[in-house]
């Protein structure tokens, strides 16, 4: 696949007081998955061009895709195509990208979704309200999983916030979520990440 026309139409920024691994963790398992993602299932096959898969809670298949790139604990992409075909056509191929980074004594996990075409932001709007209850969900979960020395210094982060190139204003400790994008309010559900 092609990657080079897909241009990012949604990115969002959150810092997580844990391990790359165990974000990576979080992203690919399905049990941790359906603690997040709205009781669904993540299954990927951890290599380029192996099966990316969202199963709902009563196993019936809500999102598929490909692993176009894989590089754990880094860098996971795949093609998201929700199961609608209205909104298929509507949206056309999306990307989706993890990227995982040590930052300090945090992660700083950074979700791009990118487009091989020109969207109107109502078609956006549900991803840009989906996306920020997913991640913000996952921090809370992934959070501070790891020994007790790297707790310490977890509470120690939390306590004075971590800021991306230098932007207190960027990151807060009650508000580790950057976003790009017009609307922040969390979704209810994840049919509503891409109704129009």
């Amino acid at each position: 696949m092609n990657t080079d026309q897909f241009k990012p139409a949604t990115v969002y920024t959150i810092y997580i007081a844990s391990t790359p691994e165990k974000v990576w963790e979080a992203l690919t398992s399905a049990e941790f998955s359906r603690k997040y993602f709205f009781g669904n299932a993540v299954e990927v096959d951890l290599k380029i061009g192996g099966a990316y898969i969202v199963r709902t809670p009563d196993g019936a298949l809500h999102i598929s895709g490909e692993v176009i790139e894989c590089d754990p604990p880094k860098k996971l992409t795949m093609t998201f195509n929700v199961n609608w075909p209205e909104l298929i056509e509507k949206l056309g191929p999306t990307l989706v990208t993890y990227e995982i980074e040590p930052a300090g004594d945090a992660v700083r996990l950074t979700m791009t979704e990118a487009h091989d075409r020109p969207l109107s932001d109502d078609i956006l709007t549900g991803g840009r309200q989906g996306w920020p209850a997913i991640l913000s969900s996952l921090k809370s979960l992934a959070g501070d999983r790891r020994s007790a020395g790297d707790q310490d210094a977890a509470a120690a982060a939390d306590a004075g916030g971590v800021a991306e190139d230098g932007d207190q204003d960027a990151v807060t400790p009650g508000n580790r979520l950057r976003v790009s994008g017009d609307d922040e309010s969390p979704a209810t559900n994840c049919r509503a990440c891409h109704e129009t």
